[in-house]
Formats: structure tokens, sequence, C-alpha cells
């Protein structure tokens, strides 16, 4: 006897599609995108208020040891000098032969226009919008997507939004495609076929799926279990044990994937690493996040590879930056003025950019925080305008509204 089987009644019933669409690529998220130009665009969210005074160390500046402390420079452990008035965090040591090749770059004392509250949420918010305040009933659309829009010939693969975190710097009207690690659509053969069959009569439905295998296929990772199996709760289980391959080494498995859709059709790439909120001990917390981001620059550069790597700008930016004092805890509290880290073989490398303020109590923002010099929409404006070839008046009325971007700061050399 046959049964009639619907979509509806598919999903409702069925333990191992059931689980497996909850973590698919259609409904988790990763963002990237493609359009006919040969650029590329990485950009990386380090939540948490990254410390940038730590990170990239002014250590010319005379007011930096009374609120730092003299630092150690050179060996193992010490920070390492770039130009003899910054020096690199020495968790960062991987990322030198990039500074040396010039492929690697900072700016410091940035911020976006958000001040005072210093709220994660609303900073992040702001930073993912594009937008210069959370009052006023602005669109909340992601300034990523805004720039999909403006491109031409972009298509289904033109954005991908990569990760757990929902990176709504992509949110928006703009096509995006998404995926997460644990978005692996592990299948029987068995169930493969069934859903096949139930979607056939669909085909925006059945392309969705087709979709989803050839993403969840395309981090190496197998999609169908092995032959044997046919029954359905079998499978399930079968799928909910199957082992997850390198635990722990998220932020490469997306890397990885980011780069090998770099490699094809994606243009612009956004994923976020979390962990720089390091009100506590922040000499034993914030290496390990630099060395996440470390991590991450170099799989991109591995994975991308030659011509593709050397059309390629990698851009983390960060809500805000923390306090200038370290507190009684031994770490740094919310602050104001932040650091952008820029990699990749566009990149006009090897320097430190921005307008340094100095670091005396009179310089600092409300005498506390790193005095931010420069809007850092400015930044990512000219590098769109140089990567994408979006014009300056389209970038101050659309992706950053109401920005006036400045001077160009010749970042890249595209």
């Amino acid at each position: 006897m046959t049964q009639s089987l619907n979509r509806r009644a598919f999903l409702s019933r069925s333990a191992l599609l059931g689980c497996s669409l909850a973590a698919s690529p259609l409904v988790t998220p990763v963002s990237l995108a493609a359009t006919g130009g040969e650029n590329r665009l990485v950009l990386i969210l380090l939540r948490g208020g990254m410390d940038g005074l730590d990170v990239v160390r002014p250590y010319g500046d005379p007011a930096y040891a009374a609120l730092r402390g003299a630092p150690k420079l050179g060996g193992d452990e010490g920070a390492i000098d770039l130009d003899g008035y910054f020096a690199l965090h020495p968790a960062l040591r991987n990322l030198m032969p990039l500074w040396n090749a010039r492929q690697l770059g900072f700016v410091h004392a940035v911020s976006t226009p958000y001040r005072d509250k210093r709220s994660h949420f609303d900073g992040q918010d702001l930073l993912e919008a594009g937008i210069a305040t959370l009052d006023g009933g602005t669109s909340r659309d992601g300034w990523l997507n805004r720039v999909v829009q403006h491109m031409p010939n972009a298509h289904s693969e033109t954005a991908y939004a990569i990760g757990r975190d929902q990176m709504a710097v992509l949110n928006g009207p703009a096509d995006v495609q998404r995926w997460s690690p644990e978005a692996d659509l592990i299948l029987s053969p068995q169930a493969i076929k069934l859903a096949s069959l139930i979607m056939q009569d669909d085909p925006q439905f059945a392309d969705s799926f087709a979709q989803a295998l050839r993403i969840a296929d395309s981090d190496g990772d197998a999609v169908a279990l092995p032959q044997g199996d046919d029954d359905m709760q079998g499978a399930a289980m079968a799928m909910m044990n199957e082992p997850r391959k390198n635990k722990g080494k998220e932020i490469q498995r997306v890397a990885e994937f980011t780069g090998k859709r770099l490699r094809e059709d994606t243009r612009i790439a956004s994923f976020s690493i979390n962990g720089w909120d390091t009100h506590q001990a922040q000499d034993r917390t914030l290496p390990r996040t630099l060395a996440r981001l470390s991590d991450a620059i170099l799989t991109l550069q591995n994975t991308v590879k030659g011509p593709i790597w050397n059309k390629t700008t990698v851009v983390a930016v960060t809500e805000f930056g923390r306090t200038a004092r370290i507190n009684g805890s031994g770490g740094t509290d919310h602050g104001t003025g932040g650091l952008m880290v820029l990699a990749g073989g566009a990149l006009r490398g090897g320097r430190v950019a921005g307008d340094w303020p100095g670091l005396s109590e009179a310089a600092l923002f409300e005498r506390r925080d790193l005095m931010p010099t420069r809007d850092l929409r400015s930044y990512l404006g000219w590098i769109l305008h140089s990567q994408f070839g979006i014009p300056r008046s389209t970038l101050e009325r659309d992706i950053f509204p109401d920005l006036d971007l400045g001077s160009d700061p010749k970042l890249l050399h595209l």
C-alpha cells in the first residue's frame, strides 16, 4: 500500500529531516556576496569591544607607560616593534610575515558615532547598520546588504552570512546565503531520495534543498550517512550521534569555508569572532582571542591563495574600544576609540594609519578613553570605493547615510 506524503507531513513526521533542516544552510547564518568583479572583501566583526591600545601598543607616546606600564619589547613574550612608535601584541606574532609583505595594517583611534552609554547591543547595532543614531526610525538593514544592492549582476551567491551569529550587517532586501559549521546535512541516502521525491513538484523548494546539499558538502564533510540504515528513526539517531570534525576549531572552519566560496562566485563575506570583553585578567584572556583572529586571517590567506588573495581585503572592526587605564581587576572597561585590523593582498599595508590623538589626560575622551579622530565608516567607505567602484555620493547617501567621507586614506592599491 502506498501512502501520500506531502511536504508538511514529511517535515513534521520525519525526525531525521526535521533535525537536519533545523541546522541547515537554509535557516542558519554565514555571509558572502558575489558580483561580476574580481575583488573580494571579508568583514570580521570583533564582538565585545577589542582593546586596541593593547593590540597595537603606542609605546612611543610619553603617556602610555603611566597608563599601561612600560611595554616589554622583543623576545618570545614581548611586543613586536612595528615602526618605532607602535608595537604589536605578541599573540599576533604569526601575522608578522604579512606585515613585512605589506599585507597587514591597522587604523588607530577610530569609532562609530556611538558615545557615552557604551552598550554592546547598541554599539553593535550601529556598527552593523552603518548609521549615526538608533533614533528616528532610521532603517536597520545592514550596510553590507545595501552594498550588495548597488552591485551589478548580484545574484543568490552574492552574499553569504557565516557563523552562528545573525550577522545583521547583511540583513535587508538583497538576497544572501547563510551557513554555519553546524549546518551540515547528515542524511541517509534513502532520506535524500525520499526528500527529493517529495519536493519534486515544487521547483523552488527542490532547488533550495539541492542548494543546501551542495553547501553542506562544500566544506569537505560527508552529507550522506553510510548505506544500510533504511529506518528513518535509526538514521536520525545516527545523525545525532555523528561526531563533528575539528570540534573546537570553529573559526578555522568558518574561515576555510569563506575562502573556498571566495575562490568561486562570492565577492563579499562576513563572520564574527566573540570574546573581546576583557573586564578581568586581560593578560590571560586577550591572547586567546587574538590567536583566533590570527588563525582566521592566516586560514583565509592559505585557502584563497595566489592571485585571488591579491584582490582580497580583510577588515576586522569592533563596536568600541576600551578604557585607557587598566582597572583593579587587571582588565579594561568599555571605552570609545578603537582599532581596525586590515589584511590582504589588496592592502597598502605595513603601516599604522589614522590621526593619533595622544594619551595625555587632556587628550582622552572624557579623560578616560582613547579619543576617536575619525569615523570608522569613512575608512570602510573608501575601501568600498576602491574595491567595488561605488561612487562617493552613493556611499554618503545610501550606504552610510549622512556621512562625510572626508579625504581618501588610500588604504588599498587597487
